[in-house]
């Protein structure tokens, strides 16, 4: 079959905030393929996401993403493999090129599981689905009281695992550990992670400075310390960590910049956002390096259960990598995305679907209220309109 069209639909909350919340907007894609149709999600930003896809060329590696998928043949795993290279290599110098196609590509995949009968995760080599143990993806409260609160209501809903990051978190040693007190006394035995969303740049004194009360609150791992490529800062970190792993890797766009973080960052713990590191295959990459090197993979999904079931396929076949981020309290908009959310067992797990391809429907009525309307247009050529 051949890929016949690629339709972008931008989505947005009628306010964005500067809160640490990628669902107030989205890149959902649309492929259809020989009469079947996929879905996948970008995280970026939709604008920009655009403009790469559909960007007149500058020279021979720095043309549209579109030019590398439309049109060409889908049969087979080997074919994304290779559409996945040409957009490498002709989009080489479009910076955005692999957040955007990483929506495409997971696209592709959903088409092919459909078109097969076969669930992604099988596509990707894997034999067996292990449940995953879904942690409630949270934001600190601006107080240490809205921290306890939060804890309290998600834990009460069965969660085993939950994580609270950016907000006020990591600009002053005495509140930080007033906000890890409240977020351990809110879920009790429950397992508990940070996530500094880099506030420290590449300052190795103050997240060491953090490392005795994020043991004291048994805090299973500190996310996200330094920048991406903070290697050195990441190392020396993690030998003075103990029992505090150290995370990170969702800001890779690309499966060596994750495997370099593995390799020389000593991380004990890689998440990978399946929607900026070029989609479904580079994720399994760095999931089979990881396991391959004693450390544990973990989805990064803060915003919709297409994402999610997406984020999942990668290291379904990991029995050992069990902890799963649950976008748990994601905007109107990411509710809205997918048609129906992934249910969590009794036992409080969580799995990728068996269902062909990724197992999720995307609701455009659901979405009507939040598609943004997008013209571009160069010298009165019109290049892209909103579908």
């Amino acid at each position: 079959m051949q890929v016949d069209a690629i339709d972008l639909f931008y989505a947005a909350m009628p306010n964005v905030t500067l809160a640490a919340d990628g669902s107030q907007d989205a890149l959902i894609v649309r492929v259809s393929a020989g009469g079947y149709v996929g879905w996948g999600e970008c995280e970026a930003s939709p604008l920009v996401s655009i403009a790469a896809f559909i960007t007149p060329r500058s020279h021979g590696v720095c043309q549209p993403v579109a030019i590398s998928v439309i049109g060409e043949q889908l049969d087979s795993p080997a074919d994304i493999h290779r559409i996945s290279a040409a957009v490498r290599r002709n989009s080489m110098d479009v910076l955005q090129a692999a957040h955007t196609f990483s929506g495409i590509e997971m696209a592709l995949w959903d088409v092919l599981g459909h078109a097969r009968g076969e669930p992604v995760w099988k596509l990707l080599g894997y034999d067996k689905n292990y449940p995953k143990t879904p942690y409630a993806s949270l934001l600190f409260g601006d107080t240490p009281e809205e921290t306890l609160t939060r804890g309290q209501e998600w834990t009460a809903k069965g969660f085993q695992a939950v994580k609270f990051g950016w907000g006020p978190f990591g600009r002053d040693l005495a509140s930080d550990a007033d906000q890890l007190h409240a977020a351990r006394e809110a879920i009790g035995d429950a397992r508990l992670m940070v996530d500094a969303g880099q506030v420290w740049e590449g300052n190795f004194e103050a997240a060491a400075s953090r490392l005795p009360l994020l043991a004291d609150a048994g805090v299973t791992w500190l996310e996200e310390p330094f920048e991406a490529d903070a290697y050195e800062q990441y190392a020396a970190l993690a030998k003075l960590s103990g029992t505090v792993g150290i995370a990170g890797g969702e800001a890779s766009h690309t499966s060596g910049m994750a495997t370099n973080l593995i390799r020389y960052g000593g991380i004990r713990f890689v998440q990978i956002d399946s929607g900026r590191v070029g989609g479904l295959a580079p994720s399994k990459l760095v999931a089979d390096f990881a396991n391959s090197a004693g450390v544990t993979y973990v989805n990064h999904t803060f915003t919709s259960h297409l994402a999610l079931s997406a984020s999942l396929q990668p290291f379904a076949g990991l029995r050992d990598s069990v902890l799963c981020e649950y976008p748990a309290s994601p905007s109107s908009l990411g509710a809205a995305i997918a048609t129906a959310p992934l249910a969590i067992t009794e036992n409080g797990e969580i799995s990728a679907p068996d269902a062909p391809g990724l197992g999720v429907c995307v609701d455009l009525e659901a979405l009507d209220p939040y598609l943004q309307t997008v013209d571009i247009l160069v010298n009165g050529k019109q290049l892209f309109q909103s579908p």
